[in-house]
């Protein structure tokens, strides 16, 4: 087992010129545009012109309700995709990119783990290919244009204590969070309360990642609300005739990015909004894409199954006529054993009690997968060098108990051969015909939505509206957004909206302080607690670890 660090990995191993991935996948040189050597932007009206070609199998990675560190989604996907190509399958990823914010925060990179990894990695780390500052200069530009319609005399009669839209800069610095601007009189604009999101957090991120095409693009651009009037009726992107302007910035930023894993397994990787008060998943068009260039696509969705799942599934699916073939459930031993009671300075010693102890959160989600989405799944269980033979087999015992596929995952160790037995796994189970469903209708009211998702997805007994949220509910519903899907954003560390309730408690109600629309990318927000749209940095950020010597050699990525 290797105890390089990731970019010294990725440094070892010779990527192929991205043309050769490229032919892999069937494109001329026509159909993209190089970035360098390693990475191309695909023409996303390829997907247009493939219209009438079969789509292949989608394979969607998720996970049991995570530790602080994260499971390791994004590993297993880059491993299991590899895998699929180990056992002769045309696989490709379709993932979303990394922020700035995370990579010299805590979090670190994006980009895989060990020898199941993207790259180059520090380029996707690092900038990419420049799509998440398209998208911040068109949210700029936005914000720009609606004070600059303020100080022209406000034809529109905004009310200046009811705006809605924030500047985006994609660095978590909590200095910007809460800001007085328009100081030093007329000539410098409106004084006001004001603030910064992180980009991934801008309406715009999510508008491109459920986008169909460019005139999809700059429809829902148009619609994004930016503030309401004196008469309490919103006021529109188009109201401020910026959605053109906004989708001419975002043009090339519209297309895939192209790149590679440590395997040379294709890898499309664009966008990437935030799973709390979005979405959490790539772009449509790299995922439809994808569906048409190779014959199993694999992807992820942010955060454990009641988040990420439930948005891929409830929103995604739904606005992109989508859906998975089969669902891969990563749980980790740790994991587990937090969920047992253990605390996370002991995860690394053998209790297989605890992991027995937290099963029921491994078995709540699915159920909710199977039950609930109607899907088959198979639980891959990424191995840590921490776990235990006994641990994995009390783990195995309690999945076949209930008849459920489970294979473990040794990717990160052996990428793409520690993943052989899931990916026979993931073949077999999507060639079964499936049932898939959603867990409420359209049609559903907003509080009718809620209570499925909080009951049927969560296990919990139903949601409390604040007064707030029922005011917001019926003026959404008057407004005419009652049909658009929910996204709740909670705590992604229980499935209650309290996140030291751990395991799978069943005794809860969620608490819903907010609802707000976001009406470019075609839903509605429900917040369950207080959500940080611009981190902060933590006492000692990844950023002080990061450094380039004198020939270009970046080190200090994870």
């Amino acid at each position: 087992m290797s105890h390089l660090s990731d970019i010294e990995i990725a440094n070892q191993v010779k990527m192929k010129p991205i043309h050769e991935i490229a032919s892999q996948l069937g494109l001329s040189e026509e159909q993209y545009d190089l970035y360098g050597r390693y990475k191309a932007k695909i023409d996303h009206r390829e997907l247009e012109r493939r219209s009438q070609d079969a789509d292949g199998k989608l394979i969607l990675v998720t996970a049991m309700t995570p530790t602080p560190a994260g499971e390791g989604k994004t590993t297993t996907s880059v491993g299991l995709a590899d895998g699929l190509r180990q056992i002769g399958k045309k696989a490709m990823l379709a993932l979303r990119e990394p922020s700035l914010g995370p990579v010299f925060g805590m979090k670190g990179g994006a980009a895989g783990g060990g020898y199941a990894q993207v790259v180059p990695m520090e380029d996707i780390n690092l900038h990419f290919t420049g799509d998440f500052h398209a998208i911040g200069a068109a949210n700029n530009l936005l914000a720009a244009m609606l004070d600059n319609h303020i100080h022209h005399g406000n034809a529109l009669e905004i009310d200046t204590r009811r705006i809605t839209w924030k500047r985006v800069v994609d660095m978590n610095d909590r200095q910007l969070r809460y800001i007085v601007d328009g100081l030093q009189g007329k000539a410098n604009g409106v004084p006001r309360e004001d603030g910064y999101d992180i980009t991934v957090a801008s309406e715009i991120m999510a508008v491109l990642c459920l986008a169909h095409d460019l005139e999809d693009l700059k429809e829902k651009l148009r619609r994004i609300i930016v503030a309401y009037n004196f008469a309490g009726e919103p006021v529109t992107a188009g109201d401020l005739k910026a959605e053109g302007a906004m989708a001419a910035l975002l043009k090339e930023a519209m297309n895939p990015n192209l790149v590679q894993t440590l395997e040379h397994t294709p890898a499309l990787i664009h966008g990437g909004p935030f799973a709390n008060i979005a979405h959490g998943c790539n772009s449509l068009l790299a995922t439809k894409l994808a569906l048409k260039l190779a014959d199993y696509t694999v992807t992820e969705a942010g955060f454990g199954a009641d988040l990420g799942a439930e948005k891929f599934m409830d929103i995604k699916c739904r606005l992109g006529s989508v859906q998975p073939d089969a669902v891969v459930l990563v749980a980790t031993i740790r994991a587990l054993k937090m969920h047992g009671g253990v605390a996370l300075a002991d995860l690394g010693t053998e209790d297989v009690s605890a992991v027995e102890a937290g099963l029921p959160n491994l078995m709540k989600h699915i159920a909710t997968i199977q039950e609930v989405y109607g899907m088959p799944v198979v639980v891959a269980i990424n191995q840590f060098p921490t776990d235990t033979i006994a641990e994995q087999e009390a783990v195995e015992a309690a999945c076949r108990q209930l008849g459920v596929e489970v294979a473990v995952s040794e990717v990160w160790a052996k990428g793409g051969k520690g993943a052989i037995e899931l990916a026979e796994k993931v073949v077999s189970l999507a060639e079964h015909a499936s049932t898939f469903q959603y867990a409420y209708d359209s049609e559903d009211s907003i509080e009718t939505k809620l209570n499925k998702i909080v009951q049927k997805v969560y296990g919990g007994k139903g949601v409390v509206l604040s007064l707030a949220a029922k005011r917001e509910m019926a003026n959404l519903e008057r407004l005419g957004f009652g049909t658009y899907p929910i996204c709740v954003a909670k705590t992604q560390y229980s499935f209650s909206d309290n996140p030291k309730s751990l395991g799978a408690p069943d005794d809860f109600e969620i608490n819903i302080k907010q609802l707000k629309v976001s009406a470019g990318a075609g839903f509605i927000v429900a917040l369950a607690g207080d959500m940080m749209t611009m981190p902060g940095l933590p006492k000692s950020p990844a950023a002080e670890r990061i450094d380039i010597d004198r020939d270009g050699k970046i080190t200090g990525l994870f």
